[in-house]
């Protein structure tokens, strides 16, 4: 039996067993991931930000003939089909729809109003409060020691901030692979934590075996955080070419290399050029240069290159720090088994 300690607001609220979230990693959290994951207690999440709409429906229903959990999908609240893609979780009645960028509050209500339960990423308390006042129902709060696009605070200052600051379920993320952490985090606060590292390096995910040895080999110096990409901090794994692209280069050629990209990354996700210059249009707004602007239309791309096709030479590997804590490879059902089991060894120590 789970100690009450263990059993929080998000396992009711998700429908789960423990407090535990696989992140929405594009061309990582796929149907098996998500699958495994809620299969063995925890909330999957799947990644759509990387799939076409076809092939969104597709992947739900891959996860729906893999287990009978609930399970989330993390949708981009700037697609240009976000309200088609919220309209088919409502149909398909799945649990959970987390996003990276903050949704509308119209879109909130739309989702909140057919059952889904809404659970946005933040980097910052003032976003924190900003999607509680909209109506979120919980919060994942990322700190900076997270992989993918992250902020500068660490974890350990930014969670007690968010949750004094709202009076919804705060989810931590950020440096988390084992049970001791998760009882560090509920002892700030949280209901819970997230971890897309330590889920990525798993049986159950879909990555190259050599990417996986790679991440494997790392330490915890051995990641970057770089605005190279598309003009926001990212932490990814440190490479020759990462290093490359932060470096100053001849503009002809960065940006022959970012049309390259945008043109492979076009191909793959059925996109448009018109749809990838809006998105362009926009980003230019930030001061982005073009070459930079056309690198963030498929970043998606980039991390296609190395965690799908085992190319990290021309691509880019999105890491937290605590790829340099990890050195193995258990199943999803291993990894939470064990968590758990930390966790209550943990309780015991303390009480």
């Amino acid at each position: 039996m789970t100690p009450a300690a263990l059993h929080t607001p998000i396992c009711d609220l998700f429908g789960v067993r423990y407090p535990i979230v696989q992140t929405g990693m594009g061309w990582v959290s796929d149907a098996r991931l998500t699958a495994a994951t809620a299969n063995a207690g925890g909330l999957g999440i799947l990644a759509s930000a990387t799939l076409s709409y076809d092939e969104l429906v597709t992947a739900i229903a891959e996860v729906r003939a893999l287990t009978d959990r609930p399970f989330g999908v993390n949708l981009r609240a700037d697609a240009p089909d976000a309200a088609r893609r919220a309209d088919l979780l409502i149909r398909e009645q799945v649990r959970v729809a987390s996003f990276a960028l903050a949704p509308k509050p119209e879109l909130i209500e739309k989702l909140k109003a057919a059952g889904v339960v809404v659970v946005p990423s933040v980097g910052a308390r003032r976003h924190a409060e900003k999607v509680a006042a909209w109506g979120a129902d919980a919060v994942v709060v990322q700190g900076g020691e997270g992989g993918g696009h992250t902020g500068p605070v660490p974890i350990s200052l930014l969670l007690p901030q968010v949750v004094d600051a709202v009076d919804i379920p705060v989810i931590a993320a950020g440096g988390y692979h084992d049970g001791r952490g998760l009882v560090a985090a509920l002892a700030y606060g949280a209901a819970g934590i997230a971890m897309g590292t330590r889920f990525l390096l798993t049986t159950d995910s879909p990555i190259a075996e050599d990417v996986k040895r790679r991440y494997l080999a790392a330490s915890v110096t051995d990641t970057v955080v770089t605005d190279a990409l598309d003009g926001v901090p990212q932490r990814v794994l440190r490479t020759g070419f990462v290093d490359a692209l932060a470096k100053p280069s001849v503009p002809g050629r960065r940006f022959a290399r970012a049309l390259s990209s945008a043109r492979a990354f076009r191909k793959l996700s059925g996109r448009s050029w018109a749809s990838l210059l809006r998105e362009g249009r926009a980003m230019r707004g930030h001061g982005l240069r073009y070459d930079q602007v056309l690198l963030a239309a498929n970043t998606p791309m980039l991390i296609r290159n190395a965690m799908v096709d085992g190319r990290p030479d021309t691509g880019v590997m999105a890491s937290g720090q605590v790829a340099g804590l990890i050195e193995d490879l258990p199943s999803c059902a291993e990894l939470i088994e064990r968590i758990m089991a930390e966790a209550e060894a943990a309780l015991k120590r303390l009480t």
